[in-house]
């Protein structure tokens, strides 16, 4: 059985997010499948999208668990985006977490950050 992933993140303005993401992701949508959602491959069959529904924004919780933390978190500074919250656990995980300017949270998690 075949089996997608799609995590939806609700923003209040997507047109205001959607240059945020980008640069968040590191490149453009995967596809646009209409005027209010961008979707982002991140890794095969696994998606995450924001939609515009501003009734819902800023409530979403995205945990994307990595093997290249460290790089991850490199690469999304070096475009100018810094964690908002950085957690270590029993074990050595680490999850490094990202707000978007509705309060959205978008976190990466790993064996080290």
């Amino acid at each position: 059985m075949a089996l997608d992933l799609f995590a939806g993140i609700p923003v209040t303005d997507y047109d205001a997010a959607l240059p945020w993401y980008e640069q968040f992701f590191g490149r453009q949508p995967s596809f646009l499948p209409n005027s209010i959602e961008a979707v982002w491959e991140v890794a095969e069959h696994r998606y995450v999208y924001i939609v515009e529904d501003p009734e819902r924004a800023g409530n979403a919780l995205v945990l994307l668990f990595v093997d290249d933390l460290g790089t991850r978190v490199a690469e999304i500074a070096r475009r100018s985006i810094e964690p908002t919250k950085r957690e270590t656990y029993e074990g050595g995980v680490t999850k490094v977490s990202y707000r978007d300017t509705d309060g959205n949270e978008t976190s990466f998690g790993g064996g080290s950050g």
